[in-house]
């Protein structure tokens, strides 16, 4: 909370004031259109006797706690009055019907599945409470198999019966919801998703995250945690965090759209070798990430991207991006999608630039060992700063880093920067731009059009191991699009600015405030019960 809005909640005008006891204290207690005031203490009691015939007011609110989690906390008001009391409880839910942006009814979707298979638990036991207290209806589905959320939403759910729609589960079920209800939105308002440059329609609903997956990078990224009871309390309260989208094409085909990351060469040769060891469980990253980094495999290839403006910084500025970012306002201000069909030819031999109707494209060739696209920072507890640390969720950008050919030994120091808090990308052959579109072409014109998902023998794989820089000259590394492989290499990538929405409210700045929201609560914090 700034100080400017301190000022701006304690200078409303008084709706209710009245003398309550609270802890055989008496205190003045104020309620205005957006806090409880602070109360002040008229005089200290001796303890209650039996002939003092209080009446209870029971008040439920939210509390920040340490590193960004929030809690639900009571206080108990007393009366000597029973009229005072209703007055109090008719004025507090007066003020609540008034908050439009809670939502009252919403669809759930759980994947039992998810991480440690504890999704059906964490809700029933952690989430489903609290929507109860808030007087939150719910319409509760237990996904059965891959994509029944994403099927559900494009063709059974009637939207309009709903305020939002929240998944219980890892980043794979988020992808999931998301692309039901971006194609859901896009059929109803007949737009062609296949054309790359077309303008998609921001979908209506917001979206809810409890996490309970395994790394929970969306949830980490946009909230600052990734704890469930945070997650239900921002859908409570009705936050609204926009949120950009990338639609990735193959020549005018829509493939699939992308919240967090897009990677070519490492990331996309662990999750593919991963995918043959689902039978290890999530352990399965980590033995698939070890391989894959001593495989050390480079891949020859053509980006061409339309850089951001200059306005909205660049990835190593050091702005991060907190609640209410200027940065993602300036990108919702400035309109970075144009609208129209944007011809773009890829720059012939030796040029290093292409103009089309769009802008002037960048062109870059070369040997890479990693091509990854970041909407957001990609943070999770094990990488607290994330691929991109200064990524921002609404600009209408990605930042798109290149990892060029270099040493084992210098890639292995990039990669372990993403777990403490040097800067990854101050590497010779580390480079980082901000993009409002790319494309990416391989080295080769033919692309596969199936995943490969065979296992490598252990022979190829020791020469590889072997060899100082492996090339791949006859096939190509697929694209993990997060979490998907993609089956095709040569794609478009273009950003949606705020295209969908999210009950979350970004990662908060840090203040001297928070430890006295008990006193002064935030009217989109408001989570009363009387």
């Amino acid at each position: 909370m700034l100080i400017s809005e301190f000022f701006i909640m304690v200078n409303q005008p008084t709706l209710l004031s009245s003398q309550l006891f609270y802890e055989n204290r008496v205190v003045e207690v104020t309620l205005n259109r957006v806090m409880l005031g602070l109360w002040k203490e008229i005089e200290t009691r001796r303890k209650r006797s039996a002939s003092f015939n209080c009446i209870s007011k029971d008040v439920s609110y939210t509390e920040r706690t340490k590193h960004h989690c929030w809690r639900c906390k009571d206080i108990i008001f007393h009366c000597l009055d029973k009229a005072q009391r209703q007055q109090w409880v008719q004025t507090i839910n007066n003020q609540l019907s008034l908050l439009s942006i809670r939502p009252k009814r919403l669809l759930v979707y759980i994947n039992p599945y998810s991480g440690k298979q504890r999704g059906k638990w964490i809700y029933e036991q952690r989430v489903a409470p609290l929507f109860s207290r808030a007087s939150i209806s719910t319409d509760v589905i237990v996904t059965e198999s891959a994509n029944h959320a994403r099927d559900h939403l494009k063709t059974e759910v009637d939207l309009k019966q709903c305020d939002g729609v929240v998944c219980v589960g890892g980043d794979g079920m988020f992808s999931e919801v998301v692309h039901g209800l971006v194609s859901r939105t896009q059929s109803d308002s007949r737009v062609d998703q296949n054309q790359p440059n077309q303008d998609l329609v921001p979908c209506a609903l917001r979206i809810g995250i409890i996490p309970a997956g395994s790394t929970d990078c969306i949830c980490y990224s946009t909230t600052g945690t990734n704890d469930p009871v945070t997650s239900a309390l921002h859908i409570i309260m009705g936050d609204s965090q926009p949120m950009d989208v990338c639609s990735v094409h193959h020549n005018n085909t829509f493939l699939r759209y992308s919240v967090s990351l897009l990677g070519y060469g490492f990331y996309g040769d662990v999750l593919t070798d991963s995918e043959r060891k689902r039978w290890m469980g999530p352990s399965r990253y980590d033995f698939s990430g070890l391989k894959t980094f001593l495989t050390h495999q480079y891949y020859e290839g053509t980006v061409a991207f339309l850089p951001a403006k200059d306005n909205l910084g660049n990835p190593r500025d050091k702005i991060k991006c907190r609640t209410r970012c200027h940065i993602c306002e300036q990108g919702a201000n400035n309109g970075q999608l144009l609208s129209g069909d944007h011809v773009y030819k890829m720059a012939e031999e030796n040029s290093d630039e292409e103009t089309s109707g769009d802008g002037v494209w960048r062109v870059i060739r070369g040997k890479f060992l990693a091509i990854n696209a970041a909407c957001m920072s990609c943070a999770c507890p094990r990488s607290p700063r994330g691929l991109s640390p200064y990524a921002h969720l609404a600009d209408g950008t990605t930042d798109l880093i290149l990892v060029r050919k270099a040493s084992r030994l210098d890639f292995l120091r990039h990669l372990i920067r993403h777990t403490n808090k040097d800067d990854q990308f101050d590497m010779s052959f580390v480079e980082v731009h901000r993009v409002r579109r790319f494309r990416f072409a391989p080295k080769h014109s033919n692309v596969i059009s199936e995943v490969d998902l065979s296992e490598t023998s252990g022979k190829k794989i020791c020469n590889q191991v072997c060899t100082a820089h492996p090339n791949n000259d006859t096939g190509h590394s697929n694209w993990n699009c997060d979490g998907e492989i993609l089956p095709h290499a040569d794609i478009q990538v273009s950003v949606h600015c705020q295209l969908i929405r999210l009950f979350a409210r970004g990662v908060e700045r840090g203040t001297t405030f928070d430890t006295y929201t008990w006193s002064v609560i935030e009217g989109s914090n408001l989570s009363w019960q009387a």
